[in-house]
């Protein structure tokens, strides 16, 4: 196991934290890798308690008919200490998390695995998400907090359109190039350990444990071919900010890794 995926298990087992998953769909996997995460976390189920006693669980259930509402509502409240998306909507529930907790924008970073087993943090993924030179170092501070927060020093590649000497062969390519150039140039006068790597992702897998996407489309575009096409592992992706919400996809219906890493950033002494 590596070091980042055991640090992460370490840290939840020792907060075992309070932690909502959202009910939309429900299924015996869905509720089974709820009740796996016993190991990490009190799991709290919010949705339709009929629906999901039909199946049923002996987790606690709160019951709603507005679950989105109803899971960040209790994470705002401190009702829980951290709260996943599971299988509710994600326009719904994020929208709404933007209004409750009063955020402009959302950074999100996944924690992905590849098909041979490395792990690495992934951002953007989001497909408005990181298109300004602005938004990537936000990312890379935001980003770069988070996975410390994990027990993990961050490594940062930041990713571009093409190999460096792809330089003039297209506008689109060219502004990547220059953005990333600048981005990794601004982050280290912040201190940060990043390197462009170009187009190079192949290279960067394996050195560093943070890859920054050139945008939210194309970090979108890794993650699921990673992870819905080659056989990849996702473990959901952290909301970057203050209260704990990990997004997590509904393609799979396993959540047991989301509330372990909900559960590993929801230290007793967050707010």
């Amino acid at each position: 196991m590596s070091e980042i995926i055991s640090s992460i298990e370490k840290k939840a087992v020792e907060n075992h934290a309070r932690v909502a998953l959202g009910i939309g769909s429900v299924s015996p996997k869905l509720l089974h890798s709820a009740a796996l995460a016993g190991e990490f976390a009190e799991v709290v189920l919010v949705g339709d308690s009929s629906e999901i006693y039909e199946i049923g669980t002996d987790l606690e259930v709160v019951h709603s008919g507005e679950a989105a509402k109803t899971i960040v509502d209790m994470l705002a409240t401190g009702d829980v200490d951290a709260a996943v998306r599971g299988t509710l909507s994600a326009t719904s529930t994020l929208s709404y998390l933007k209004e409750r907790l009063g955020l402009e924008s959302l950074y999100r970073v996944a924690l992905l695995e590849t098909p041979g087993g490395i792990p690495l943090f992934l951002a953007p993924v989001g497909i408005d998400e990181g298109s300004t030179v602005e938004g990537k170092l936000e990312f890379i501070r935001r980003g770069a907090e988070h996975i410390r927060r994990l027990g993990v020093e961050p490594r940062i590649a930041i990713l571009s359109g093409g190999r460096f000497e792809d330089k003039g062969r297209d506008p689109y390519v060219d502004k990547t190039l220059d953005d990333a150039g600048f981005v990794t140039r601004k982050a280290r006068e912040e201190g940060y350990d990043v390197r462009h790597y170009g187009i190079l992702i192949e290279d960067a897998v394996g050195e560093v444990n943070f890859i920054l996407a050139p945008d939210g489309v194309s970090g979108n575009l890794i993650f699921r071919t990673l992870v819905l096409v080659a056989g990849g592992y996702g473990y959901g992706a952290a909301v970057l900010m203050d209260k704990v919400f990990v997004d997590s996809s509904r393609v799979g219906g396993h959540y047991t890794k989301a509330i372990m890493i909900a559960s590993a950033l929801a230290g007793k002494d967050r707010s």
